[in-house]
């Protein structure tokens, strides 16, 4: 009995102790918590998407220039203007920013994730854990980021998130004007996220891009608003189930209703057939 009564007490005691652990974690977890901002909900762009406002001007090396005229024009006959989005590939950075369709922001210590359905769903892992660019990086559309959390007001709370951006892949562009990034993919991007001093549910983005497609930094504003929904509806998206857009080598075209292969623009020849049995007339 004396034995028993031992492993009862034992036990009791464990029980106590991984409770209070647990509370004290809670609490700790609670409190570090407490210091990240509130950037829950959905977040709808706020404004023209695109990176040339009404009035500006890219600055774009010439011949990033003529890239841009030439898939201007392209666009304006009909064609794709070379989006690579077009044919279902991820937008990527800094694309992806311009917040087509709603974003969601969860913070945690260690990551920030970014959550957007646009095209096909996409996210963005922000490490803040203090670790340094890798050497190995796997290449992607959205690239590799580091954040870091700022208090800028001293007061014990984080409310800013500034972030560095490398490690690209392409296709890559701007927005859907078919604005130029650099071939080599070696862009780095800089941003700062933060709430609007005098309106909570008003989230800034000021994105600074650097690239060799342009003659100096590039910096513009994106601006969201919070949806005031408890519960905001969220949609999810797969480019490739409706899309009706068709490359085959560099020519695009189009998927008709019927079912048959449409050319975008006057004059487009048609696609190679070499390895298709021809019908004798």
């Amino acid at each position: 009995m004396r034995y028993q009564g031992s492993v009862g007490a034992i036990a009791l005691a464990a029980t106590a102790f991984a409770a209070a652990l647990s509370m004290t974690l809670s609490g700790a977890r609670a409190a570090d918590d407490s210091k990240y901002p509130d950037w829950r909900g959905q977040w709808t762009r706020v404004g023209n998407p695109n990176w040339v406002q009404p009035g500006g001007k890219a600055p774009l090396t010439p011949e990033y220039q003529k890239v841009y005229d030439a898939n201007r024009a392209d666009l304006a006959a009909g064609g794709v203007g070379d989006v690579p989005s077009t044919f279902c590939i991820p937008q990527g950075m800094p694309m992806m920013m311009n917040i087509y369709d709603p974003m969601e922001v969860i913070i945690t210590p260690e990551i920030t994730y970014l959550l957007i359905s646009h095209i096909n769903d996409s996210y963005r892992r922000i490490y803040t854990d203090g670790r340094d660019f890798p050497a190995d990086a796997e290449e992607n559309y959205a690239g590799y980021s580091i954040g870091k959390w700022i208090d800028t007001t001293g007061n014990g709370h984080y409310d800013e998130l500034d972030v560095e951006t490398r490690a690209f892949k392409g296709p890559r562009a701007f927005d859907a004007t078919g604005l130029p990034l650099a071939h080599d993919n070696q862009t780095v991007i800089n941003e700062r996220f933060f709430l609007d001093k005098k309106d909570p549910n008003v989230i800034y983005d000021e994105i600074t891009v650097q690239d060799h497609a342009l003659t100096q930094p590039w910096k513009i504003v994106k601006k969201a608003s919070r949806n005031p929904s408890v519960r905001p509806k969220w949609h999810t998206e797969a480019c490739s189930e409706d899309n009706s857009w068709v490359r085959i080598g560099n020519q695009p075209y189009y998927l008709s209703a019927d079912g048959n292969l449409m050319p975008t623009k006057k004059n487009e020849p048609a696609p190679d057939l070499k390895y298709f049995k021809q019908t004798q007339k």
